[in-house]
Parts: C-alpha cells; structure tokens; sequence
C-alpha cells in the first residue's frame, strides 16, 4: 500500500485506546504513534527543571524511550503541559506528517480526530468509566511496583480528565464523526474486534 490513510483514536487515559490502537496498527500493517509519549516526554524534561516550551522545541527521539515515562508524577507533568499553547504548536508538525506517511497510520491521543487529523479516514474515540480506568490504571502502577491507592489514582485520573476535557486549547472530546468505543464492561478482545470492524466498514467505502 503506497497513499496514506490516517486512523486517529482518541480518549482519555486508562480506557484501551493504546492496546486497541497497536493491535490495529499490527493488523493492518500501518506505522503507529502514541502521540501521548511526546506529551509525556515532554512532562519528563520539565520535571528535570527544563521550560516547557524549550522542552518541546527541542524534544529528541531518545526522549521518547526513557524508562520512566509511564509514572503517574509524568503522567500529571504531561497533563499541565499539554494546555500550553507553545508546547502543542510544537508537536503538531511532527504529529500530522506522521499522519500522512505512505503505507497509513495510526494515531492515538485526546485531540488527534479533532485538531491534528481532523480529515483522517477513520476516527474512534475510545472511553470508559472513571471507575473502570482507575481500577485498570491502579493495576497497573502497583504491577511495576509503585506504592499507591485505588482512590488517590481514581483522584488523578479525574483531576486529569477534567484539565484535559476543559483546556482552552484541543479539549479532550470525540470529534463529530468518530464512533464512540466504552470498553468499561468490554473484554479488550470485543473491543478490539469493534474497533476493527469499524474501520473496515470505512476502508470498504
């Protein structure tokens, strides 16, 4: 496959956009972005005492595999950068010739269907309850060994969903078009074979 056809899925943290998205990347054979992980990447500089917007002007491709991305203290960082203006302009460059690469894409984030690829061929945003993604995030900070709470993870994802929802700038919000996947009471699997029969349907089109 030579044209490029982007697939853009958003959502908020914790709800099975990055497995769904990955798994769709492998079935399809198209490169895959966790825009996320530049957000993050960036959160993980300012944490080190770098400003924001020189972190993100200058953000490197090794600054994607540190080994400490996925802490929930990043996870906040990458939160309260992703509101400022500078940072995003920054990113999204890079975000939307990701998008349009030879051989399709998939992209997934809070804001990939609705400001960076608005005109992607497919779009999903995949939820589910605050509930849901607290348990499933908490899992899976006490699984690498973090010493945490149920309520305090449960407090941060709705701390940072309510930032994400309502920052002037790209709020978190399913875009017009895109099919709403709530994976609160789906197996990964039925979730993944929703996602995949939606984009079939678009790919048929």
């Amino acid at each position: 496959m030579t044209d490029s056809f982007t697939i853009a899925i958003d959502g908020p943290a914790a709800a099975g956009k990055g497995t769904i998205s990955k798994a769709v990347a492998t079935e399809f054979g198209f490169a895959y972005l966790d825009t996320g992980l530049l957000y993050r990447a960036v959160g993980a500089r300012v944490l080190t005492g770098v400003d924001p917007i020189e972190a993100a002007q200058t953000l490197q491709p090794e600054d994607l595999d540190r080994d400490d991305l996925r802490t929930a203290e990043v996870a906040q960082a990458a939160s309260k950068v992703a509101v400022i203006s500078e940072v995003r302009s920054a990113l999204v460059d890079f975000q939307r010739a990701f998008a349009r690469r030879a051989g399709g894409a998939v992209l997934d984030g809070r804001d990939i269907g609705t400001v960076i690829c608005p005109n992607a061929e497919a779009k999903l945003y995949v939820t589910a309850s605050a509930e849901v993604r607290a348990k499933r995030r908490f899992l899976e900070l006490t699984g690498k060994g973090e010493v945490t709470s149920l309520e305090t993870v449960l407090a941060d994802v709705k701390m940072r969903d309510d930032r994400d929802m309502n920052r002037a700038e790209a709020p978190m919000k399913p875009a017009e078009d895109a099919v709403v996947i709530d994976t609160s009471d789906l197996s990964i699997e039925q979730a993944l074979e929703l996602a995949l029969k939606t984009i079939e349907a678009v790919r048929r089109t």
